[in-house]
C-alpha cells in the first residue's frame, strides 16, 4: 500500500512539473553591418585595415572607408575606373590599390584617388584582366597576378610580362611570393615556378595551393596556404602540413584565412566562418552566409567578409555571448535571475516557468509552475541553506525545496483572509525572516518555512506592518530591515522604525533597489537621482551621470569583488569602490544591453545578464585604466569647400580664413568618443562630440590644429595636428602699420596746426564781434537820445513855462532826468532783466504820452508765469522799435492811435514780444515816406542783432508785417537768459 501512494506522489509531481534537458549552447554575438548602417553594397569581395587603422571594404558598388561610425563610400564619381572592386591592396608608401572588375587599376593616396587620367603610369597597367593578387618584393617591384595567363612585374616605370606557352603551367590566378633567399615564387592552383633572374622554371615536387585566396605570405617570408590536406607552411622549396583540417571544409569553396599562432585556423567558405584549433575542433560562425574571407584588425577583432555585408567578432574580452530560445530556453524573455548553492543559474521566465542551466555541466532544465497566476518570475532568492527558492511574481510568492538533484512541490504564499496583493519585492534575512513590499505596505513573516502565511488584519503597524505603497525590501547581513515606500527611505532595527529624511529630499525619491558594501555602507539606486551611498546617518557620496553614468535612472544592483554594478535605463556601468570611485562602461554591449536588462548577476569571471531577448554574458575582467586609447585621425580639410592634404603644413591666402577639418576616431566597439581640440599649443582645449568643427573668420597667425580623443573609459589619446600659417593682407603687415602710424602722426599735426589757427581766428572774431557790439551799444545809445526827442521834450518843458504850469513843466522835467539816468544805466550792460527793460520803456512813453496827450495811448500785457527779475534779454532792443511805431505808424493819422506791447513765453527758453500799433501800416507808411529813408535806430539794433546771433547759440528773430489795411505787429522771438 506505501509504494502504491509512493507511486501516485510520483505521478502528481509530475503532473505539476515538466522537467526537460537539452544540452546547453551558446551563440557569440556578431556585430552586422550592412547597407542599413552606410554600405554602398551588401555584395563585399574583400575587406582590408590599412595603416591608419581604416577598414576598406570592396563591394560590387564601389569601395568604401570605414571608421567604426561611418562609411565612406568612393564610386565612378570620385576617380573609380569602374565601381565593382574585386581586391584591395596597401603598399610600402600607404597607396590603397583597387583592382576593378573591368581590368583597370588605380590606387587612394593623401585622400585623392589616381587613375590613368591623373597619372600617367597607371596607363602601363591596364593588362585586359583582372588583377587578382599584388605582392611587393624586397626590390620594390610590384608583381600583380590576374584571371588569364598573364603575370606582370612593374618597377614603377616599365613592365615586364610573363606567359606560358605550356598550357599545363600557365600563370592563371598567381599568387607570388618572395623567399628569404630573395627567390620569387609564383603559385597557383595548378602549378608552381621560381624565378632564375631571367625566367620562371616549374617545380614538380611541392603541393600547389587550392586557389589564389588560400595562400598568405608572412613576415618572416614564409609562406602559408591551404592544399587539399590542410594548412602548410612553404619555406622556400621546402613545405610542410602543420594542421589538418576536414576535407569538408576545404571542399566548400574556401576562401582568405587568418592564422595567428600556425596552430589554429580561421577559414570562410560558402558555409560561414569556422574557427579549428591545434586539436581539429571546430566552432562555426555566420551560418550558412557566404564568406570570402576572414582576417584580424589591430585591435585583435576578427572580420568576416560576405555576399550580405561585413561582420565583426569582437576579441576575446569584449565578447558577448547569448543563450535564447535557440538554444532550449522554453522563452526569450528573462525577467530575473540567481545563482544557487549548486553553481547552478535560475532564469524566472515572463511565460511562468523556471529554467536551470547547469555550470559547467552545460545542461538546462526546465520547471513549469502549474498555477497560471505566476505569468512572469520577475525575483528569485533561496534561504540561508540555499536549499529553498523563493520565487515571485506580481500577484504571488512561492517556494521550493531543493538539494541540488531534485526539486519539491510548490508552496505559496497564503493570506489568511483572502485578500489579494500586489507584491513589489521580497528579502529574506540570514534567520529565514522574509520581508515583503506590498502596494498596501511593508509586511514581516518571521518564519515563512514553517508557516507561509500572513494576515493583513493581525500584522500590526509599527511591528511586522509598515503601511505606505512600498517598492523595495533589503535585509542587511545584520539582519536590520531597510525599505522603500511612499514616504521614502526608512530602517528598522530591534523593533525601532527609524525613517531618514533630508532637506534636499533626496532620501524620499523612490527607491529600487538597495545593496550593501562590505564595509555596511548602503547603496541605494534612485529612480532619477543616480546612486546614493549612505553609511552612519549621513549621504557620504552621490553619483549621477555627471560621474560617469549612463544614466540617472538605476534599476538593479550588484557587489562582487570590490566592484558595484549598476544597470541604468541606458546601458551597464561597473563602479569600482575605491579610490575616486571611476565609473567604468561596456559601451560594446549597448547593442545588446542598452535598454532592456532584468536583472543581473556577477560571477567571479562572468557577468550575466537577464534580458527581454535571452539570457546575455560576457567576461568579467578587472577593471583596466590602461585601455587601449582610441585613434585619432584627420580624415580631410576644406579650405573654402577645396580640399587640403592632412599629412601636409600649408599656407592659406588671407581671404582662406574659412577652414573646416573632419576626423574620427578608429574605434569598432561601439564606444562613445568624446573629443578635445584647440588652435595653440598654449590655449586650453575644448571638448566636443562632434566629428565635424568649422571655424570661421581666423585672424592671420600660425596653427597647429590638434585633436585628441577617449571613451568612457580610456585615457586622452595622443594628440595628432596639422600646422597651417594664415597669411596677413598688405595693410595688416608691420610696415604697413609703420607707414600708418606716421601718416596718422602726420595727419594729427597739420590737424592740429589747422584747428588751433582756426581757433585762434575764432577768438580773435570773437573778439571783433564783442568790440562791433559796442560800438553799436554806444551808437544805439545816441540814437535813442535823437535831438528831435530831445528838441520836442524841451519844447514841451519851455511850453508850460510860458503857460505858468510849472507842475508839468517839473513832471517832464523829471521824467526826461530819469530816462537820461536810466540810459546811462543800461549802456554799460549787454543784457538786462525783463524788469528793467519794462521800467525803461514806461519811462519813455510816459514822456511821450505827456507829449502827445490823448492822441497816444500804450498797454502793457505781461504773462503772470514769466519772473520778470530773472529773465534776461539783450538791453537796447525794444525801444528803437516802439519809437518807431509811434513816429511812423501812430503821428501820421489825424486822431492818433494806441500801442499795445505783449510779452509771454514762448519756450521754456525764449519770450515772445509783440509791438502792435493800429497805425498807418509799415506797407502804406513806406509808400509814403522817402525810399531813402532809414530808420537809424531801427538799422543800428538791426545790425547789433546779427552780430549777436553770430555769438549766442540761439538766435534772435524778428518779423515785422502789416495788420490786414493799417496796423503793424512787430514779433521778437528773444532767448532768455
Amino acid at each position: 500500500m506505501r509504494n502504491k501512494i509512493r507511486i501516485f506522489r510520483l505521478y502528481l509531481i509530475a503532473g505539476l512539473f515538466s522537467f526537460c534537458g537539452y544540452s546547453y549552447g551558446q551563440t557569440t554575438f556578431v556585430k552586422h553591418f550592412s547597407t542599413k548602417d552606410g554600405l554602398p553594397s551588401n555584395s563585399c569581395y574583400y575587406t582590408l585595415q590599412d595603416r591608419k587603422g581604416y577598414i576598406w571594404v570592396a563591394t560590387d558598388a564601389g569601395v568604401c572607408r570605414f571608421d567604426g561610425k561611418v562609411f565612406e563610400t568612393f564610386s565612378i564619381d570620385d576617380g573609380l575606373p569602374d565601381n565593382q572592386i574585386v581586391k584591395l591592396h596597401e603598399d610600402r608608401r600607404g597607396r590603397i590599390w583597387f583592382s576593378a572588375l573591368n581590368g583597370q587599376l588605380s590606387y587612394f593616396y593623401k585622400d585623392r584617388i589616381f587613375n590613368e587620367k591623373n597619372d600617367r603610369s597607371l596607363a602601363l597597367l591596364n593588362f585586359k584582366s583582372i588583377v587578382i593578387s599584388f605582392f611587393e618584393d624586397g626590390r620594390g617591384n610590384m608583381w600583380f597576378g590576374t584571371n588569364k595567363n598573364l603575370l606582370v612585374k612593374w618597377d614603377g616605370k616599365s613592365i615586364k610580362k610573363y606567359i606560358s606557352a605550356d598550357t599545363n603551367s600557365q600563370f592563371i590566378a598567381t599568387v607570388v611570393y618572395e623567399d628569404r633567399l630573395g627567390r620569387i615564387w609564383a603559385s597557383s592552383a595548378n602549378c608552381l615556378h621560381v624565378f632564375n633572374g631571367t625566367t620562371f622554371i616549374r617545380v614538380q615536387h611541392l603541393s600547389n595551393l587550392l586557389s589564389f585566396k588560400t595562400a598568405l605570405n608572412l613576415p618572416d617570408k614564409t609562406m602559408l596556404l591551404l592544399d587539399s590536406k590542410g594548412l602548410n607552411k612553404r619555406d622556400g622549396g621546402r613545405q610542410k602540413l602543420i594542421l589538418k583540417i576536414d576535407t569538408a571544409l576545404l571542399k566548400n569553396n574556401p576562401g582568405y584565412f587568418y592564422t595567428e599562432n600556425q596552430q589554429d585556423l580561421w577559414l570562410s567558405n560558402n558555409a560561414g566562418v569556422y574557427y579549428v584549433d591545434k586539436h581539429g575542433h571546430q566552432r562555426q560562425y555566420l551560418s550558412n552566409v557566404m564568406t570570402n574571407q576572414v582576417f584580424k584588425d589591430n585591435r585583435e577583432n576578427m572580420w568576416f567578409t560576405t555576399n550580405n555585408g561585413i561582420y565583426m567578432l569582437p576579441k576575446k574580452s569584449k565578447r558577448i555571448y547569448v543563450v535564447d530560445q535557440t538554444h532550449g530556453l522554453t522563452n526569450n524573455g528573462i525577467k530575473s535571475l540567481m545563482k544557487d548553492h549548486f553553481n547552478r543559474l535560475w532564469l524566472g521566465m515572463d511565460n511562468g516557468t523556471i529554467n536551470i542551466l547547469s555550470i559547467p555541466g552545460y545542461t538546462l532544465s526546465c520547471v513549469n509552475l502549474p498555477d497560471h497566476r505566476f505569468s512572469a518570475i520577475k525575483q528569485m532568492a533561496t534561504d540561508s541553506s540555499g536549499k529553498t527558492v523563493f520565487f515571485a511574481s506580481d500577484y504571488g510568492l512561492g517556494m521550493l525545496h531543493d538539494d541540488g538533484k531534485r526539486t519539491g512541490q510548490p508552496t505559496y504564499l497564503h493570506e489568511a483572509n483572502h485578500y489579494n496583493f500586489v507584491l513589489k519585492n521580497f528579502s529574506i534575512s540570514k534567520n529565514n525572516h522574509l520581508a515583503l513590499a506590498l502596494s498596501s505596505g511593508v509586511v514581516i513573516i518571521n518564519d515563512p518555512l514553517h508557516d507561509f502565511s500572513f494576515s493583513s488584519s493581525a500584522h500590526k503597524e509599527g511591528q511586522n506592518f509598515f503601511s505606505g505603497r512600498a517598492y523595495r525590501v533589503f535585509y542587511d547581513k545584520d539582519q536590520q530591515l531597510h525599505f522603500s515606500n511612499s514616504q521614502g527611505y526608512s530602517e528598522f532595527s530591534k523593533g525601532k522604525l527609524v525613517h531618514i529624511s533630508r532637506k534636499d529630499g533626496l532620501l524620499n525619491q523612490r527607491i529600487n533597489d538597495m545593496a550593501e558594501l562590505p564595509d555596511g555602507t548602503m547603496v541605494l539606486a534612485t529612480d532619477g537621482y543616480g546612486l546614493i551611498f549612505y553609511r552612519q546617518n549621513k549621504i557620504i557620496r552621490h553619483i549621477t551621470r555627471d560621474n560617469g553614468l549612463a544614466g540617472n535612472i538605476c534599476k538593479k544592483l550588484f557587489v562582487r569583488g570590490g566592484y558595484l554594478w549598476v544597470v541604468t535605463n541606458n546601458a551597464v556601468n561597473r563602479v569600482l569602490l575605491k579610490d575616486n570611485y571611476p565609473v567604468e562602461s561596456f559601451d560594446f554591449t549597448n547593442s545588446m544591453l542598452d535598454n532592456d536588462v532584468n536583472e543581473v548577476y556577477i560571477d567571479r569571471d562572468t557577468a550575466y545578464f537577464a534580458t527581454n531577448h535571452g539570457l546575455i554574458y560576457f567576461a568579467n575582467s578587472p577593471f583596466d585604466k590602461t585601455q587601449e586609447v582610441p585613434k585619432v585621425l584627420i580624415s580631410s580639410i576644406l579650405n573654402n569647400k577645396k580640399p587640403l592634404s592632412p599629412d601636409a603644413t600649408f599656407s592659406l591666402a588671407p581671404a582662406d580664413n574659412n577652414i573646416t577639418f573632419y576626423y574620427s576616431a578608429i574605434d569598432f566597439q561601439n564606444n562613445n568618443i568624446l573629443y578635445r581640440y584647440r588652435l595653440n599649443p598654449n590655449s586650453s582645449w575644448t571638448e566636443t562630440r562632434s566629428r565635424r568643427l568649422e571655424f570661421s573668420s581666423l585672424e592671420p597667425d600660425n596653427y597647429t590644429f590638434e585633436i585628441s580623443a577617449r571613451t568612457s573609459n580610456s585615457q586622452w589619446s595622443k594628440p595628432v595636428g596639422v600646422s597651417f600659417i594664415l597669411k596677413a593682407h598688405f595693410w595688416q603687415s608691420l610696415w604697413f602699420m609703420i607707414l600708418l602710424l606716421l601718416l596718422a602722426s602726420f595727419s594729427f599735426y597739420k590737424i592740429a596746426v589747422i584747428v588751433t589757427k582756426q581757433q585762434k581766428d575764432k577768438d580773435q572774431q570773437r573778439l571783433l564781434l564783442k568790440n562791433r557790439i559796442l560800438m553799436l551799444e554806444q551808437q544805439a545809445l545816441q540814437a535813442m537820445m535823437n535831438p528831435h526827442f530831445v528838441f520836442n521834450v524841451m519844447n514841451s518843458i519851455q511850453h508850460y513855462i510860458n503857460t505858468k504850469n510849472t507842475s508839468s513843466a517839473n513832471k517832464i522835467l523829471t521824467g526826461f532826468a530819469r530816462l537820461i539816468r536810466k540810459n546811462l544805466d543800461i549802456c554799460t550792460k549787454s543784457f538786462i532783466s525783463l524788469e528793467e527793460e519794462i521800467e525803461y520803456l514806461t519811462l519813455y512813453l510816459s514822456l511821450e504820452k505827456m507829449r502827445f496827450g490823448e492822441k497816444f495811448n500804450y498797454t502793457f500785457s505781461i504773462a503772470e508765469d514769466i519772473d520778470q527779475d530773472e529773465t534776461m534779454i539783450p538791453s537796447m532792443i525794444l525801444q528803437p522799435y516802439i519809437e518807431n511805431a509811434i513816429w511812423h505808424g501812430l503821428m501820421p493819422k489825424e486822431e492818433g492811435g494806441s500801442l499795445v506791447i505783449l510779452i509771454n513765453q514762448h519756450t521754456p527758453g525764449s519770450l515772445l514780444i509783440q509791438i502792435t500799433d493800429d497805425g498807418i501800416g509799415i506797407d502804406n507808411s513806406l509808400r509814403i515816406k522817402n525810399e531813402k529813408h532809414h530808420s537809424k535806430g531801427m538799422s543800428l539794433t538791426q545790425e547789433r542783432v546779427n552780430l549777436i546771433n553770430q555769438i549766442e547759440a540761439y538766435p534772435i528773430q524778428i518779423t515785422i508785417r502789416q495788420n490786414g489795411v493799417s496796423g503793424t505787429t512787430i514779433s521778437i522771438l528773444v532767448p532768455n537768459r
